[in-house]
């Protein structure tokens, strides 16, 4: 398995489980930076001794060899498969071709040092710039916590509200500062799989073109090469398509009001301090909460355990909670709780007054908090309406002409959503990107995704399958468990897609393409957080599919005794090492096709689209 993905939501609690998760991205990184200052030094260890050539390229060809690509996520999709193995392609082919090298790529030096140099610098060296700042701003709020937490209740008003808005201040670059980290150093991940190949995947190429290697060798390599390419641009596109997402989503994890949602959440958690009465006095602890609400289960896990004892977690059930009142204790945010297991109530004292309130909210306490109404973008209809407005656009896109390769929002497409099925595209000179535009953006404001929340899950699980067969057969009957509209209008949707396809020549839409953008149109998870995000490639790859085999899926219903759809292993199987001139994936070229004319599909072209 690879690292588990860090959510946003993980930075607010601050818990001991995330500051671990934390840590092994930063061993990772470290790592990484290691991997890049072995490879540059390499390199220059090839361009700089033509003498000791042979002997450079063969540490360069092993530094390569040994170096695993660590992920994110459960699982890969083929285009990372195929970048997680090229170093370990590129360091056979190095081996095959080491004797035949006299030559010294001249421009070596742009191809492959600076790339990496810059890498280090823009990528890894601002990572660990943000958490110098994280730590340093983790440090600043912990410690004006503490402080804040020993202030006397009696002190004067003005110098309360001082403390507390001191305290906000810090908690909120605290907060900014982890947000910030998190993302940076999980986009390190992700970025380094091309921004890392591809100066390899160039330097190795002009080695074998100017080294005066064997015309049989370059005509080896290069379907490889292109492959590779193939794989790199998909893995960018679904990058590019999942960090917008992403995010979206810090931006929405960073606002004020985020904060208050989370006593939505079936498990509250974070530190509270606990009061604790010896024969000599009383002590306040502090401890990292959960409660359950579903069972009422109040967890209390010790935050600085002594060294000289075992601390285990203390486990209580809760019966009731109430507030304290500021005059009945010499603490702030203090609220008492009663439990089935002890006979006097646990006082306990929060972090701030919202989160008192979040913690007597979450256990029915007397201090309930009414929050406003989270307004809402309207959400579109799968009716006869959507339908005809639907095929308006594409009828519109398919006689027109060329699709651009980009689909655009404009201002112009909130007119045409107000009464859809009567818009008249005829009536105004429109734009094909502002038809495809809002074609898009009515799919994308559904009330539920055209391929369901329900079989959002199952669909991802049958594209990480390892077996090809077996991801289209899954595939093709979870098409079918789709409500008969949806399966309808999806039917009517990638028709027109395969179209578009079957003149990629021109207009350059190939399937890949066409997954990254109406993936995530399509389909998504119900709730949005990181690990959804990264599931994004596997549902490009599921519309790619679609799109791929639209007569198989769409015009013949699955046997009935066609299996459940396959659960795909935690991680990828090795797969049995190929010749470096065999092409894992041939290019396809997608034809336009008619489920009524199969017959004649050879001759039934449309027009550009």
């Amino acid at each position: 398995m690879g690292h588990p993905p860090l959510e946003f939501s993980d930075c607010y609690e601050d818990s001991p489980d995330f500051r671990e998760r934390l840590k092994c991205y930063e061993l990772e990184l470290e790592r990484t930076s290691k991997f890049l200052k072995d490879v540059i030094k390499d390199g220059n260890s090839v361009i700089n001794a033509i003498k000791g050539y042979s002997v450079a390229v063969q540490k360069f060809s092993q530094t390569l060899g040994v170096f695993q690509f660590d992920f994110i996520g459960d699982s890969l999709t083929d285009d990372e498969m195929n970048i997680a193995e090229s170093f370990q392609e590129f360091a056979g082919l190095l081996q095959e071709v080491e004797d035949d090298r006299m030559m010294l790529v001249q421009n070596a030096c742009d191809l492959l040092i600076k790339p990496l140099e810059k890498f280090r610098k823009e990528q890894i060296g601002v990572t660990k710039e943000r958490r110098k700042k994280f730590e340093k701003e983790s440090e600043k709020y912990y410690t004006q916590l503490d402080k804040h937490l020993h202030l006397s209740a009696k002190k004067k008003e003005t110098q309360l509200q001082e403390a507390d808005e001191l305290l906000d201040k810090e908690r909120r670059n605290f907060y900014e500062s982890s947000v910030e980290y998190v993302y940076q150093i999980q986009q390190v991940q992700d970025r380094k799989k091309f921004d890392v190949v591809e100066p390899v995947l160039a330097f190795l190429h002009s080695i074998l073109t100017l080294n005066n290697l064997t015309v049989e060798m370059t005509q080896d390599f290069m379907p490889y090469k292109q492959e590779l390419q193939l794989s790199l641009q998909n893995t960018r596109n679904h990058f590019e398509s999942t960090r917008e997402e992403i995010e979206e989503l810090m931006k929405r994890m960073t606002h004020p009001t985020q904060i208050g949602k989370m006593h939505s959440q079936p498990v509250i958690e974070g530190y509270l301090y606990s009061q604790e009465k010896w024969a000599l006095g009383v002590s306040w602890v502090k401890y990292y909460c959960k409660y359950h609400k579903d069972s009422k289960l109040f967890v209390m896990v010790p935050a600085e355990p002594k060294p000289a004892t075992k601390q285990g977690p203390t486990e209580l059930k809760l019966k009731s909670c109430f507030r304290r009142k500021t005059e009945s204790i010499d603490k702030r945010f203090c609220f008492d709780i009663e439990t089935y297991e002890r006979n006097t109530p646990v006082t306990l004292q929060a972090v701030s007054e919202a989160n008192r309130k979040l913690w007597m909210e979450a256990m029915y306490g007397k201090e309930p908090i009414y929050h406003s109404p989270i307004h809402k973008q309207a959400e579109m209809e799968l009716n006869e309406v959507g339908f005809k407005f639907v095929r308006k656009c594409i009828n519109f896109v398919e006689t027109k002409g060329k699709v651009t390769r980009k689909f655009q929002y404009t201002p112009c497409v909130f007119a045409l959503y107000k009464c859809p099925g009567d818009v008249d595209f005829h009536s105004i000179d429109w734009d094909i990107k502002t038809i495809t535009s809002a074609m898009k953006f009515y799919l994308r404001s559904l009330a539920e995704p055209l391929m369901t929340y329900g079989l959002n899950r199952d669909l991802i699980l049958a594209a990480k399958s390892d077996n090809l067969d077996d991801r289209l057969g899954a595939i093709h009957c979870l098409t079918y468990k789709l409500p008969g509209k949806n399966r309808e209008m999806l039917s009517l949707l990638i028709q027109h897609l395969v179209n578009v396809c079957g003149n990629s020549g021109d207009n350059l839409m190939t399937p890949s393409n066409m997954g990254v953008i109406f993936g995530p149109t399509l389909m998504r998870a119900k709730e949005e957080t990181v690990a959804a995000m990264l599931d994004i490639k596997f549902q490009n790859i599921v519309v790619e599919i679609l799109i791929e085999d639209y007569t198989k899926i769409f015009c013949s219903a699955p046997d009935e005794s066609s299996t459940a759809p396959p659960m795909p292993p935690p991680r990828i199987t090795p797969r049995k090492r190929q010749p470096i001139t065999i092409a894992k994936r041939p290019l396809r070229i997608c034809l336009a096709v008619n489920c009524g004319q199969l017959q004649n599909t050879e001759s039934n072209y449309l027009p550009l689209v």
